[in-house]
């Protein structure tokens, strides 16, 4: 890496070691974190060689988690094995940004057409006081707290459409893209209070399709942000 990325890393939360317990799987799968973040933000550029040995001393973790997140990043597709080399960083590019909010948008907006027919009253009024603090705080720049808000609102709908399996689904396709990172997108916190209006009057007005239709806009909305960010930043090929 440059020395700009390892000032940047030092800021960074690190994977905890591993505990007494030998939580080794989890400490893999939050190295692979570390590291699709470390794309996502141009901290590994495309090309470039993800060194084992050096990301473990960097991580003060053992080479076992790294060789094993370095797997996993490999079946996602976002590094590439080439003998006797190691593993290489495969270029991101804007149809693969965009993919991966269709996806997201079509399984997100089932659970919201589900939800609709399912919140309670009490579950309802609870996701409307959430959307006023969070346009409270997208007023403040309190981009931290809109990211809380954010996830609190979307986590309730998830919970409320009673489809744990395909939440759990939706929960894979969004590990791609570091919850952190969104605060640093342009656009981002006054999408969220905008878009979460009109989903949220979905929801109450019991509709299932505006739920979907609003949901799914929502979702290629902040997709685009994204592609607008990362194209701004020279990350994208």
């Amino acid at each position: 890496m440059t020395d700009n990325a390892e000032e940047a890393l030092r800021g960074r939360a690190v994977p905890a070691r591993r505990g007494p317990f030998g939580d080794k799987q989890q400490l893999s799968e939050r190295v692979a974190a570390y590291v699709r973040e470390g794309i996502m933000v141009g901290e590994f550029p495309p090309g470039e060689f993800v060194r084992t040995e050096h990301l473990a001393a960097q991580l003060g973790v053992s080479q076992t988690p790294v060789r094993e997140a370095l797997m996993i990043l490999h079946s996602e597709g976002s590094v590439r094995w080439e003998p006797r080399r190691g593993y290489r960083v495969v270029a991101l590019t804007g149809g693969d940004v965009r993919d991966l909010f269709q996806v997201q948008a079509y399984i997100a907006g089932e659970l919201a057409a589900r939800a609709a027919e399912h919140l309670d009253e009490a579950e309802i009024a609870r996701l409307c006081s959430v959307q006023d603090e969070l346009a409270d705080a997208e007023r403040a720049g309190e981009t931290d707290l809109v990211d809380s808000l954010n996830h609190e609102i979307h986590r309730t709908v998830n919970k409320a459409s009673g489809s744990a399996r395909m939440a759990s689904l939706l929960n894979l396709t969004v590990n791609y893209v570091p919850l952190r990172f969104f605060g640093t997108i342009e656009g981002w916190p006054s999408a969220s209070a905008h878009d979460h209006a009109e989903i949220l009057a979905a929801l109450r007005a019991r509709d299932p399709e505006a739920a979907r239709r609003t949901m799914v806009g929502h979702i290629e909305h902040i997709g685009e942000l994204l592609v607008a960010h990362l194209t701004k930043h020279g990350i994208l090929a």
